[in-house]
Parts: C-alpha cells; structure tokens; sequence
C-alpha cells in the first residue's frame, strides 16, 4: 500500500544544506559529519520569546519539512546544522514521521 506523503512537493521549495554529525567527537574535539545534504524543504521561521527564572530570552528560529528520510543511515538525527537564506542554525530536534508499514513519511528538522 502507497501511503500519501504529508509534506506536498508543491511547497518545497527552499534550497538548504544540511550537516549532520555522529554521536561523539574526534581527536581534535571537534564533532564528526556523518551526512550532508543538499535539497530542498518546506522551510518555516518562527519566533518564541520565552523569560526564564535567569531573566535569558531563548527563541526557537524555524522549522524544515523534508520529504521522506534525508538520513537512511541513522535512526534518530541528533545533532548538525542547516542552512537556510544564507544563515547558519543549529538543530535542537529531528524527528522522522513514520508510516504504519515503518518507512519515513516525512523528516521534520527543528532549528534553534
């Protein structure tokens, strides 16, 4: 069974690059790429102004749909950077949405 995609090729339309890094360090302390990509997502900016009990303001940047697995080696993406409009965002989380049969449906990459 062919299960519709969620994230709709019609709007994917901005060119990123993603780096996305290995559990761990190398020698030099600095962490190790496991994949880049290059492609196009559906690419969202977004602004959250939280006041922590520091009095810090943190902002969540933006969000990035891609269609199906960006990453087919690693289970979980857990770390790396995307840039987007010439800008540089580090990933807090990545998800891969999943179908009922298991594949990825869709990758959403949330950026800080």
């Amino acid at each position: 069974m062919k299960f519709p995609s969620l994230v709709d090729k019609r709007f994917c339309k901005t060119p990123v690059t993603v780096t996305l890094y290995q559990e761990g360090n190398d020698e030099d302390g600095e962490p190790q790429e496991a994949l880049v990509f290059e492609g196009v997502c559906n690419y969202q900016d977004s602004a959250k102004t939280v006041l922590t009990a520091d009095k810090r303001l943190i902002q969540l940047s933006a969000q990035a749909y891609f269609i199906g697995d960006i990453a087919p080696g690693p289970a979980v993406i857990s770390g790396g950077e995307v840039t987007a409009f010439g800008v540089t965002r580090h990933i807090a989380q990545g998800m891969k949405a999943r179908n009922p049969d298991g594949t990825v449906n869709y990758t959403r990459l949330d950026l800080k």
